[in-house]
C-alpha cells in the first residue's frame, strides 16, 4: 500500500534506538568503579529493592528525619551540633551517604565509615532542654529510634510512592536485614523489631516519650524546604522552580504522617491534598525509576557524594568480589570493636569535658569523617 512505511522499516528503526539505548547505557556504567564486594545484603536482597527506589533520596530521606525530631533528646543533640540549620545541603549529603553505604556499600567502607559515626557521635552529649535529663546520641535507645524511623519511613515511602507492598515473605525478610544492619550502630539487634506488627507496637510504645518543642516543630518546618538541601550552585533564576519542587516534595512527606504526628508538628493537609499529591508523586517516581538515564541524572545531581556508591547497584555492575557478610562478621574481619565497645575511652573522655569540666566536646572524629560521609563543606562527586 504506497505511502504506508514497510513493516520492515518500522522494526529497523525499533532495533537502532534500542541498540542507542544500550550504548547509552552502556556509557552510563562507564561513569562508575565497581564495589570491592556487594556488601551487608547483595543483588536480589530486598534491601537494595526497596532502598534504591528513587522515593529514598527524597521523600524517605525527609519523612525519617523530620519524625526523628519528635524525641527530644535526639532533637537537642541536632540543635546543639548546628549542622542541619548552618550546613542544610551538607548535612543532607553525608547523612544521604552513610544510609547508601550501610544498604548497598561495600563491607570495608561500610565498616570503618560505622566505626568513625560513633567517634562523631562521642561529641553529640550534653544536657537535653526540654526534659533536663543528660542526652547521648550512642545511646542504644536513642539509635534504635533513628534506625526504625529510617527503615520504616524508606519502605513506607517505596509503598505509597512505589510499587505498593512487598509480599510477605520480602516483608519478613526486610525486617530481618532491618536488624542485620543495626550492627552497624550501637543497638543491640535483638531489639529490632522483625514483623509489621512489631514495628506497629514500637512505634506505639513510643508515643508517651515524643515531644514536639518549638525548636523540634522549627526544625521540621526547616526540613519541610528541602529546596535548601539541594545543590547550591544553581542559577538565580531557577529558585522558583526550586522552590515548587521543595513544595511538591514536602507535601508528599507530610501526606505520609499519621494524624497524631501532624497535630505534633502542627501542620494541616486535607486528605483530598494527601492523595493527589501522593497520584503525582508515584507517576513521578514511576518515570524515575523505569528510565535509568534519567535515574542517573537525578541521584547524580542530587547527590553526587551517594550517586558512587549506590548506582552500581542499580545498573547491575558486577562487583570485584561477590561476598557478602554480616557487619559483624565484617567487624571481626577488618579489626573493629563493635559499635556498642567501640572507643569508650574516648566516649568516657568526651562525658568528662562535658559534664565535669563543663567544656565543649572535642572534634575528635569529624575530619577522620570526611573521607566516607564528605567534606564538611559538601560533598564532591566522583
Amino acid at each position: 500500500m504506497a505511502g504506508l512505511l514497510d513493516i520492515d522499516t518500522v522494526f529497523t528503526a525499533i532495533d537502532k534506538i534500542g541498540k542507542v539505548g544500550e550504548v547509552r547505557l552502556d556509557l552510563i556504567k562507564k561513569k562508575y568503579e565497581p564495589a570491592a564486594d556487594y556488601g551487608f545484603f547483595g543483588p536480589g536482597s530486598v534491601t537494595w529493592k526497596v532502598w534504591t527506589y528513587p522515593s529514598s533520596a527524597l521523600m524517605g530521606f525527609m519523612r525519617a528525619v523530620t519524625i526523628e525530631q519528635l524525641d527530644p533528646n535526639l532533637n537537642a543533640s541536632v540543635e546543639a551540633s548546628g549542622g542541619v540549620r548552618a550546613r542544610t545541603r551538607t548535612r543532607y549529603e553525608r547523612t544521604m551517604r552513610y544510609f547508601a553505604l550501610v544498604a548497598s556499600g561495600d563491607t570495608a567502607s561500610a565498616t570503618k565509615a560505622a566505626d568513625i559515626l560513633v567517634k562523631v557521635h562521642s561529641k553529640g552529649i550534653g544536657i537535653d532542654p526540654v526534659t533536663g535529663g543528660r542526652y547521648d546520641s550512642n545511646s542504644p535507645e536513642s539509635q534504635l529510634w533513628i534506625h526504625m524511623t529510617a527503615w520504616h519511613s524508606i519502605l513506607y515511602c517505596y509503598e505509597i510512592f512505589g510499587p505498593g507492598k512487598l509480599s510477605e515473605e520480602e516483608e519478613t525478610q526486610y525486617w530481618a536485614q532491618c536488624a542485620v544492619a543495626a550492627q552497624c550502630q550501637t543497638i543491640d539487634p535483638d531489639d529490632v523489631p522483625r514483623s509489621r506488627e512489631a514495628v506497629i507496637e514500637f512505634f506505639e510504645s513510643w508515643r508517651p516519650r515524643l515531644a514536639a518543642s518549638a525548636l523540634a516543630q522549627s526544625m521540621t518546618r526547616m526540613i519541610l524546604h528541602p529546596e535548601l538541601a539541594m545543590p547550591q550552585d544553581m542559577p538565580e533564576i531557577t529558585a522558583p522552580i526550586m522552590s515548587l519542587i521543595g513544595r511538591f516534595v514536602a507535601a508528599a512527606t507530610i501526606s505520609t504522617y499519621p494524624q497524631y504526628m501532624r497535630q505534633m508538628f502542627g501542620i494541616t493537609q486535607s486528605t483530598v491534598e494527601d492523595k493527589v499529591v501522593q497520584t503525582a508523586m508515584r507517576a513521578l517516581m514511576t518515570a524515575v525509576n523505569s528510565n535509568l538515564h534519567l535515574y542517573d541524572a537525578v541521584w547524580s545531581w542530587l547527590v553526587p557524594g551517594t550517586a558512587p556508591i549506590m548506582m552500581p547497584a542499580v545498573l547491575g555492575i558486577p562487583a570485584v568480589s561477590e561476598v557478602t557478610m554480616t557487619p559483624r562478621e565484617a567487624q571481626k574481619l577488618y579489626g573493629y570493636e563493635i559499635p556498642p565497645l567501640a572507643h569508650m575511652d574516648l566516649r568516657r573522655k568526651q562525658a568528662e569535658r562535658v559534664f565535669g569540666r563543663h567544656e565543649a566536646p572535642s572534634d575528635e572524629g569529624l575530619i577522620e569523617s570526611e573521607a566516607f560521609f564528605g567534606g564538611m563543606k559538601g560533598v564532591a562527586a566522583g
